[in-house]
């Protein structure tokens, strides 16, 4: 039965023509994901809770925009990127810039000075879970040549599909949907405190 459906459906003799029109427009879905976006799962646990958080039994899947990137340069704080890493440019990590050229930032251990500027063409990036992440106290401003995509939106589990939104305390504040919100919202707010925003560098000095 299930042979003569097919028979009817896709004639032998079209099937070639079938394959040649695949393997003709397969071009078009590999120029996509390698100039436009791309989709990678979030393993580790340096951005937990934000990302692959420990109360889904899923690693998180995500799209990533290529394009923002390397074509327009749009990055900005509080953007969650992927990147090369610093001491090892084969390996790809995933981190939140936290601030920009021109701000200053207030770091945590291990880096040896308790501000650091960030200088043009660089960013300072940081893991939401800071105790598990390797970033810029670490590296220090990492080039913002480095960043090879920003994420747009979560695709896997279906119960946390979409993009990631500011955090927001909800109508009923009772229970984990409460406690949730407000701990990401405190978060955000120990984040920004430790930024001083700055003005950006021109464009053609080094210099403000």
């Amino acid at each position: 039965m299930l042979r003569s459906i097919f028979a009817k459906t896709t004639p032998r003799s079209n099937q070639p023509k079938l394959i040649r029109k695949c393997l003709y427009w397969s071009p078009l879905p590999l120029f996509c994901l390698l100039h436009f976006y791309e989709i990678n799962t979030v393993r580790g646990g340096s951005m937990k809770p934000t990302l692959s958080p420990d109360s889904s039994a899923w690693n998180d899947i995500c799209l990533f925009d290529r394009y923002s990137i390397h074509t327009l340069h749009d990055y900005n704080r509080e953007d969650i990127v992927t990147l090369r890493c610093p001491t090892n440019p084969k390996r790809i990590i995933i981190k939140r810039i936290l601030a920009v050229a021109g701000d200053t930032v207030k770091t945590r251990p291990p880096c040896p000075e308790p501000e650091v500027k960030v200088p043009r063409g660089h960013v300072w990036v940081e893991g939401d879970e800071s105790f598990r992440s390797d970033d810029s106290n670490l590296y220090g401003p990492i080039p913002a040549a480095l960043i090879e995509s920003k994420l747009t939106r979560i695709l896997w589990p279906p119960e946390r599909y979409g993009p990631l939104i500011e955090p927001s305390i909800p109508i009923n504040c009772t229970g984990p949907a409460y406690r949730h919100a407000n701990d990401a919202i405190q978060r955000a707010k120990a984040r920004r405190a430790r930024v001083k925003i700055g003005r950006p560098y021109n464009v053609d000095a080094d210099t403000y």
